[in-house]
């Protein structure tokens, strides 16, 4: 049997503040579904570029430090050919405001939360809980100080 047809890609980005207590993650949901912030590539549009404008647009930070690098992470092929990218990154500061999404006229989001790696787990589905895990992994290797 051939692979699965790749049809769509999206990209996002796993926002990570690193307290005192350690990493904190964050999540979305919309309706029963978590996930991190992510949306369908522009035609033209760099992965990261659009990674870094949904994140915005979702959740109003834009102020992020790419402190692992530009190293991703994809999903398997999922749905009706959909593969997902996501990048790493760093928010020291900022609040979440779930933006409003022109086409629906109210945020594509019904909350948030930053959530420590063992919170966060039990919440998504495999295919982004192996999101998490990479993301953890690398997180845990850096440099810098945080308690896993």
């Amino acid at each position: 049997m051939p692979p699965p047809q790749i049809k769509t890609r999206s990209a996002g980005i796993v926002p990570v503040r690193l307290g005192s207590t350690g990493p904190e993650y964050l999540l979305l949901r919309a309706y029963a579904y978590w996930d991190f912030p992510k949306g369908e590539v522009a035609p033209g549009e760099a992965p990261l570029a659009t990674a870094r404008r949904e994140l915005l647009e979702e959740t109003g930070l834009g102020c992020v430090e790419m402190r692992w690098g530009q190293d991703f992470v994809e999903t398997p092929v999922y749905g009706r050919g959909k593969v997902a990218r996501y990048y790493l990154a760093a928010v020291d500061h900022g609040d979440v405001v779930l933006g409003v999404s022109p086409e629906l006229g109210r945020p594509e989001h019904h909350e948030y939360r930053w959530l420590d790696y063992d919170e966060a787990l039990p919440l998504l589905n495999e295919r982004v809980a192996e999101v998490l895990r990479w993301a953890h992994r690398r997180v845990c290797a850096g440099s810098a100080p945080p308690v896993c």
